[in-house]
């Protein structure tokens, strides 16, 4: 989730790269290589039909490529629910490769507006929105939203237009945790703003009020260079840029 430069280099990357084909220009650019690599490959004896072929030119890379927003909010998660030991979970809208392997830990319930419906032991897919879940109020006592509540409302994946779904969504989630329930939320953090149609990046301080009264038992977050700390203030990261907010918040038994 790392930004690409800010000013108007950021503004056309971002406006304009769905419609220009610049990967197709960095992929002329790579293909030298393949070309070599195969003559290489000839040489030694080796057989490679050009009915076979398959380019794969942009995974020569220094180090390993990563997202650590969903690297490390995926980890950060899953010992959280690990440690926990719920009989259920239910996930909304989260990473499915992350969801899938919640199943190695506890039964999941997964709801999506896409039904996702994996043939794996300990899995149920569920159709519904994050506005609307299918259950009752109070009965859920472990649930977890990554990287999901900042798109709600801005029609990126089909979901109707709501200026005001981050707090919708976040209303919801409250009105399903079960009170001593678990709720794990994570969401872009920083100086607030909608990047219409793709996110909204939200202060944390007012993540915190969205979900008042429930108990923050921890805040923990990756930063703008792609570094974890876990366990900080909140107030620290108003002015980030694009920070990945991780919240463990407990609803009150009251």
């Amino acid at each position: 989730m790392k930004q690409p430069v800010n000013g108007w280099p950021r503004w056309l990357w971002h406006v304009l790269g769905p419609v220009l084909p610049i990967m197709n220009v960095l992929a002329l650019i790579r293909y030298p290589s393949f070309i070599s690599d195969l003559r290489a490959f000839r040489r030694l004896g080796g057989e490679a039909p050009a009915r076979d072929w398959h380019p794969c030119l942009f995974d020569r890379t220094i180090e390993t490529g990563v997202d650590w927003h969903y690297f490390y909010q995926a980890v950060w998660t899953m010992r959280k629910i690990a440690d926990s030991k719920p009989l259920r979970h239910v996930d909304v809208g989260s990473d499915v490769k992350f969801v899938g392997m919640l199943t190695a830990v506890t039964d999941v319930s997964f709801v999506d507006i896409r039904p996702f419906r994996p043939e794996i032991s300990r899995f149920e897919g569920l159709e519904g929105s994050i506005l609307e879940m299918p259950f009752e109020r109070n009965s859920l006592v472990s649930l977890s939203t990554l990287s999901v509540a900042e798109h709600i409302g801005l029609g990126r994946y089909g979901d109707p237009i709501n200026p005001d779904g981050t707090r919708k969504a976040c209303d919801e989630l409250n009105r399903v945790l079960a009170p001593g329930g678990d709720l794990y939320f994570g969401l872009p953090v920083g100086t607030p703003r909608v990047c219409f149609n793709a996110h909204r990046v939200h202060s944390p301080m007012d993540i915190l009020q969205m979900f008042e009264p429930m108990e923050l038992v921890e805040f923990s977050v990756v930063d703008d260079t792609g570094r974890f700390f876990e366990d900080v203030s909140p107030s620290d990261y108003q002015q980030a840029n694009f920070a990945n907010g991780l919240f463990h918040f407990r609803k009150s038994l009251d």
